[in-house]
């Protein structure tokens, strides 16, 4: 089959390059790609933006799935322009994506299906969300409604750190996301990924990891999109993964059903582990970055049988499968990030990182003059795997370290807490 990925980052080549390896797959294209999906996939420069020009390329070129990979296209409603044109699509609807395109209707459904999440209110002045939060007490959580490129959310340790972010939502630092405001309880506990792919009535179990937002070691600094992950999250286990099915999950697809927006696509929730249970942060509706990455080296077998059962309502039938290892990504990102990274530096070294036994996947990264430069914020992420965390971390710093890029930076500690499970046996 004739197959498309809507995409640029390091999410769309780990998928790249695990649906290539797919026996079903005849022709695989990638739009717009980069430097590093274009060893896995045909690059087309399709504006991802221009739903019209996406369904003409398709019906053109006898696509037969479109697989779409960041959440801005599944908001503005792609999946619902590719549906009416007659093309499979694997991502959900923008009536559905609204479960990450809205952080207020998300906290909505979560009171009307009894869905475990922090207390909240919704506001759209300043006035009134400084006075909630100041009633509330800090520390205290305060997001940017609509996206925000991972970056609209403030955990804020002091009431004058939330006065500024919802000023700095309200005056326009996160474009019109930042219209409407949710403030919300603090919660305490480990913080976990959560992947299941559904098909509108069925949800299938599709792995853990732990994400590492903050920019520097230790968790410190400002949040980003993410700096590193690993997978599985052995604080995820089987018991917690049952109560999230049971009390998180079930009642979001049916909540999502009753309102007439059935979801289909992959579910991703924000967990975290209180000690009350496990407790809803939030939802995106396409598959983390950096997490993609590390799941697609755990899967075992071909990833396209399930996304398309996906799209058409047979997940009952799917399984998933997965290596009995724990696979481990570093972000490497441009000087400046997350604020103005710096672009144009020129990165050497990536054959000698892959030669370790490592997967470099590119994300910001473009050809000038025929040699690879950093085009962006978030630029390579480095994947190994092990038997342990401790083992998958050490393989990939030691493929991190072949990479010739002065010009870059990483977290050294990506991992930091199952390796301290391992290494004392329990949580720091």
């Amino acid at each position: 089959m004739n197959i498309l990925i809507i995409g640029s980052g390091g999410r769309e080549h780990a998928l790249a390059w695990k649906i290539a390896r797919s026996p079903l797959v005849a022709k695989l294209w990638c739009a717009p790609g980069n430097p590093g999906i274009a060893q896995d996939a045909q690059c087309v420069a399709l504006d991802v933006d221009d739903h019209a020009a996406i369904v003409a390329f398709s019906r053109a070129n006898e696509v037969d799935f479109v697989v779409i990979g960041p959440e801005a296209p599944l908001v503005a409603g792609l999946a619902d322009a590719l549906s009416a044109a007659g093309i499979a699509v694997f991502g959900p609807s923008a009536a559905a994506a609204r479960l990450e395109g809205s952080k207020g209707f998300t906290k909505d459904l979560c009171a009307r299906m009894d869905i475990p999440t922090g207390a909240y209110e919704r506001f759209n002045n300043a006035p009134k969300a400084k006075a909630y939060a100041r009633r509330m007490g800090a520390p205290i959580v305060v997001k940017a409604d609509g996206l925000a490129a991972g970056k609209g959310v403030t955990v804020a340790m002091t009431l004058d750190e939330a006065f500024d972010a919802i000023d700095a939502c309200f005056e326009g630092a996160f474009g019109g996301a930042g219209a409407e405001v949710v403030v919300e309880e603090f919660l305490e506990g480990e913080e976990t990924s959560f992947f299941c792919l559904c098909d509108g009535g069925t949800a299938l179990p599709f792995g853990s990891a732990q994400d590492h937002k903050r920019v520097g070691d230790g968790d410190t600094g400002p949040n980003t999109g993410g700096m590193g992950a690993y997978s599985p999250a052995p604080a995820f286990t089987p018991g917690i993964e049952a109560q999230v099915m049971r009390e998180i999950v079930a009642p979001t697809l049916r909540g999502m059903a009753e309102l007439g927006a059935p979801f289909k696509g992959v579910l991703f929730a924000g967990l975290m582990l209180t000690k009350d249970g496990p407790k809803l942060i939030e939802y995106n509706t396409r598959f983390g970055d950096p997490e993609c990455q590390v799941l697609m080296t755990r899967l075992d077998g071909d990833l396209v049988p399930l996304l398309l059962a996906s799209a058409q309502g047979r997940l009952s039938e799917a399984l998933a499968r997965w290596k009995g290892e724990t696979a481990l990504t570093v972000v490497m990102a441009a000087e400046g990030y997350p604020a103005t990274p710096r672009k144009g530096t020129v990165i050497a070294g990536i054959d000698r990182a892959e030669a370790t036994g490592a997967k470099v996947f590119h994300a910001g990264t473009a050809l000038k003059d025929g040699v690879l430069v950093a085009n962006g914020g978030r630029v390579l992420n480095v994947t190994a795997t092990g038997k342990t965390v401790s083992q998958a971390q050490a393989a990939a710093y030691r493929a991190v370290d072949a990479i010739d890029w002065p010009g870059g930076f990483c977290r050294r500690d990506i991992g930091w807490r199952a390796v301290e499970r391992e290494k004392y046996g329990a949580a720091s």
